[in-house]
């Protein structure tokens, strides 16, 4: 969810910031407009909200907004009334608080199963914000582009009943709250009744539609609600207290893709425009590299791996027809009457009437490549050879119908080589992270080059040790996935590393000399066009 439910936020505070003094005297005053109420202070201080981009403290009637969301102390004047246009992310937080401090007046029972708790404030976020737009108007605005924007795909990331119903209630809830609207939700709504059905999510919406005419300090209520939503999930909160938590080990569906199309809608972009946009804004630059041109041998060896790639889709000829203008072959008397009626109108003919047997190369897929190079420290042998790997197979892929994605994983994960691009300079990578977020990388690999999609001959090849820690069963599970789906993974992971763990489902090549690992992709590559 994007900003979790927080009047029932638990203490300890965010302490405030000089830097953001006048922000906080200027917030404080205007939220007394927001509400009604002259005992609330704000906070406006860099990694407030207790882990949220905003809170509210109902005990102290403290409200903490997130700095992150507004930049720096001088960005705008909070005392100016325009200074919302400049900043209507963090004001929209500051009216969704204002929300919760005016209509939030009920406390959870104490004792009460934290998964029932989850429901119950997911159904108050729509409640309050509809009420604040009903006693406010003008509000609905900055409550809309709030949560279109610190929305995201990671609130949905598998296509299960527990996620599509917390996706349904966190959008879908609002359309009918008026805070969105329809033409925003319409591709939600459809992926949330793929996923649970109709009749269940008409139900769901019951219960929503239901705590929109729920009191202000209606606890019991909303506590019924939650539990009959449980109940609607086949969820037992006295077996199963605590949310259920997404399969790391399971690719992102239509759920996932749905968020994007909200998004994407809300920013005017296209789904691809807006996908490329947040992968490039995600995954840029947390790794980190030197640049350095090519040498010579680099050069020679991606003009060479490109001569095999085109040779081994042009290898294998078959007989076919070809159309032309002169004989011989076998004349098509349609396209010779269209050639002499050219002829005649005085323009050059461009119908072919002759038909004549040739041999051509078959048709093959094209080759989608993901190539994941792990960058903890264990990897340190392989980060130069690696490197030069990802610019040469980048620039073979530029010359031929390959499409190439390089990405590094370790701490954060790190698109290197986007697909049909070509650098220009060697991007040295840096060998130093204490841990691995491969099953990320995976599903930024898929992402980009759809390597679920059996229209295409597809490759995942990872330079790792795989020793991943409790992250092993999800990478199995992914990895699994993949191979049943028709793509080829082939991992090569260091000869002299006694403690590598080798996975099922895989090509698993020891290499001892890490310049070994630049041929034996390539010849993967090659082998794997030769046998499509």
């Amino acid at each position: 969810m994007p900003y979790p439910s927080s009047h029932l936020h638990p203490e300890p505070f965010t302490a405030a910031h000089p830097d953001w003094a006048e922000w906080d005297r200027a917030w404080t005053r205007h939220i007394a407009k927001l509400t009604g109420r002259t005992d609330l202070t704000v906070i406006v201080a860099p990694g407030a909200g207790g882990g949220a981009p905003a809170c509210f403290y109902p005990a102290t009637g403290r409200v903490e907004v997130d700095a992150i969301h507004i930049g720096a102390p001088d960005a705008t004047n909070p005392r100016r009334a325009a200074h919302k246009k400049l900043v209507p992310t963090a004001y929209g937080l500051l009216v969704h608080e204002a929300a919760h401090a005016t209509h939030s007046r009920w406390s959870t029972p104490p004792g009460t199963p934290a998964v029932v708790v989850a429901v119950a404030d997911l159904l108050e976020e729509s409640r309050a914000e509809g009420r604040q737009r009903a006693r406010r108007r003008g509000d609905r605005r900055w409550l809309r582009h709030t949560v279109q924007t610190l929305i995201t795909p990671e609130d949905a990331p598998v296509d299960d009943a527990w996620h599509a119903a917390q996706l349904a209630g966190l959008l879908l809830a609002r359309a009918d709250a008026r805070i969105l609207t329809g033409k925003d939700v319409k591709a939600v709504r459809a992926a949330a009744a793929g996923v649970l059905g109709r009749k269940l999510l008409t139900q769901l919406r019951d219960i929503w539609r239901q705590a929109h005419t729920v009191d202000d300090t209606d606890a019991q209520t909303m506590m019924d609600l939650a539990w009959r939503w449980c109940r609607l999930l086949s969820i037992d909160p006295t077996r199963q207290p605590d949310t259920p938590t997404a399969d790391e080990g399971a690719f992102a569906g239509a759920l996932a893709d749905a968020i994007g199309d909200f998004l994407a809608i809300a920013a005017g972009l296209t789904p691809a425009a807006y996908a490329a946009h947040r992968i490039a804004e995600q995954h840029g630059a947390p790794a980190s590299w030197t640049l350095r041109d090519p040498t010579d041998a680099e050069q020679h060896a991606a003009r060479r791996l490109a001569a095999r790639l085109r040779q081994a889709r042009t290898s294998s000829l078959e007989p076919a027809t070809r159309p032309s203008a002169i004989p011989p072959g076998r004349l098509r008397a349609r396209a010779a009457i269209t050639a002499d009626a050219q002829r005649t109108a005085g323009q050059i003919p461009s119908a072919q009437p002759w038909q004549q047997r040739a041999t051509l190369p078959p048709h093959k897929p094209a080759l989608r490549l993901a190539v994941l190079v792990d960058v903890s420290g264990s990897m340190t042998a392989f980060a130069e050879p690696m490197s030069s790997a990802a610019w040469i197979l980048a620039n073979a892929a530029r010359r031929t119908d390959a499409t190439v994605a390089t990405i590094a994983f370790g701490e954060t994960v790190t698109l290197l080589v986007p697909p049909h691009h070509k650098p220009a300079q060697v991007q040295q990578m840096q060998v130093h992270d204490s841990y691995e977020r491969f099953t990320d990388a995976v599903k930024l690999a898929d992402h980009l080059l759809q390597s679920r999609h059996r229209g295409h001959v597809r490759m995942l090849a990872v330079v790792s040790d795989g020793c991943f820690g409790e992250h092993i069963e999800p990478a199995q599970r992914l990895i699994t996935t993949l191979t049943r789906s028709g793509c080829a993974v082939l991992w090569a992971y260091p000869g002299n590393d006694p403690f590598c763990h080798t996975y099922e489902h895989t090509t698993t090549v020891a290499v001892t000399n890490p310049v070994e690992a630049i041929d034996i992709i390539a010849n993967a590559a090659v082998t794997a066009l030769t046998q499509a």
